[in-house]
């Protein structure tokens, strides 16, 4: 009986303690941080080329010294959806049509069309009623117009259809201002941009896949790059030495990926673990707690607490798209650097999901996730180091 009795609060400490070390989770140490601008929430939008975009332009405007600016994610999606539905028709189809974009439609549009503050324009989902951005309906009905005229049995197409885009647009997004009045001053979109000091010709896309000659630029085969942009294209080394001088150098970076891993959770962590290896590789103190799991469990636990991350090479990258795996999938703002308390490092990104996960908002992405799941990046040039900016003639 006094076994017994003895044996309760021995075997309530090692659950205590147990718990306790499932508890602390990730523990992160900044060790870089950029400026950036407040959260956004793109909602029922598939948007992120625009948020991310613009994100990313906004903490060049900081870095700059032109404060914290709110630019308009609306008048970027009105000016892009008009130009794709010209470009589906033109190829009867054969160019998707869908709320998809790339990075350089944000480039695009700020060089042909100017940009507008947010004020400059209604909120978004104001006209339609809805606390927030919802482009379901916009979507079905935009599409459906777009398809029917791109693969309809015409022989001859009269000009009113364009016009008719561009009023769905306006009565769901609100209407593009030709001029508009901010602190006491008027300004069109395109003087606008221009007061801001950007010059879009100093940000370049950069790549990493063997399918085309390193440092030349190739058009990124990926549907939602419909018009065609061109990545500058990097080894795999020289491409992560550019998040790490950029990010060191000042300059924050536009990010896609592809989010769909199951290592990219959704309360703010994005890690690729090493779910196959036999370990004799693998560092840290619960090694031998870590090898004893199954791929799965490894998979889970890494969403939980730091653990050791898969090693990518350049093979592993191009047989990921050869084969779908990796997509080109969402936008995000790369802004820092971290660590977690077992050394593997991190990088801090912006998210466009409003004030979602654990870290409301922000991602911490690690270098290897980074490595493995990048589509392409677009950054300042000055934020690529200067050896790899003259192999590229940049």
């Amino acid at each position: 009986m006094l076994a017994a009795l003895v044996a309760v609060p021995i075997s309530a400490g090692t659950k205590k303690k147990k718990e306790e070390k499932k508890e602390e989770g990730y523990v992160f140490t900044t060790l870089k941080s950029l400026p950036i601008t407040s959260v956004k929430d793109q909602a029922q939008s598939g948007t992120c080329w625009c948020f991310s975009g613009l994100s990313f332009l906004e903490s060049e405007l900081l870095r700059i010294g032109k404060g914290e600016q709110d630019l308009c994610e609306m008048f970027v999606v009105h000016k892009t959806m008009e130009d794709r539905a010209q470009q589906a028709v033109r190829t009867h189809g054969d160019v998707s049509f869908s709320q998809g974009g790339s990075f350089y439609d944000v480039i695009y549009c700020w060089q042909n069309y100017g940009i507008v503050p947010q004020g400059a324009m209604p909120e978004p989902g104001k006209p339609y009623g809805a606390e927030k951005i919802n482009h379901n309906e916009l979507d079905a009905i935009a599409s459906g117009v777009v398809n029917a005229i791109a693969k309809g049995k015409q022989n001859k197409l009269s000009p009113v259809w364009k016009s008719t885009i561009t009023d769905i647009y306006d009565k769901y997004l609100g209407v593009c201002p030709e001029k508009f009045i901010l602190d006491g001053v008027e300004y069109t979109p395109q003087s606008y941009a221009q007061s801001l000091g950007l010059n879009m010709d100093d940000y370049v896309s950069l790549t990493s896949y063997t399918h085309h000659p390193f440092y030349k630029p190739f058009i990124l085969e990926i549907q939602d790059n419909w018009r065609w942009a061109q990545s500058y294209n990097l080894p795999l080394d020289e491409f992560m030495q550019v998040f790490d001088y950029a990010i060191n150098s000042g300059y924050t970076i536009a990010w896609g990926s592809d989010v769909s891993e199951a290592g990219f959770s959704r309360n703010g962590i994005a890690v690729m673990p090493d779910t196959k290896s036999k370990g004799e590789d693998l560092k840290g103190s619960d090694m031998a707690h870590w090898l004893g799991l199954t791929p799965d469990q490894r998979q889970n636990e890494a969403l939980e607490h730091p653990v050791p991350q898969l090693k990518i090479t350049q093979e592993m990258r191009q047989l990921a798209y050869d084969n779908w795996e990796t997509t080109d999938d969402h936008g995000m703002l790369i802004y820092g650097i971290a660590k977690d308390q077992i050394g593997n490092q991190y990088y801090l990104v912006k998210n466009s999901w409003g004030s979602f996960g654990k870290y409301a908002g922000i991602w911490y992405a690690s270098k290897e996730f980074v490595a493995y799941k990048t589509m392409n990046i677009l950054v300042h040039k000055n934020g690529v180091p200067a050896e790899i900016r003259r192999k590229l003639g940049i």
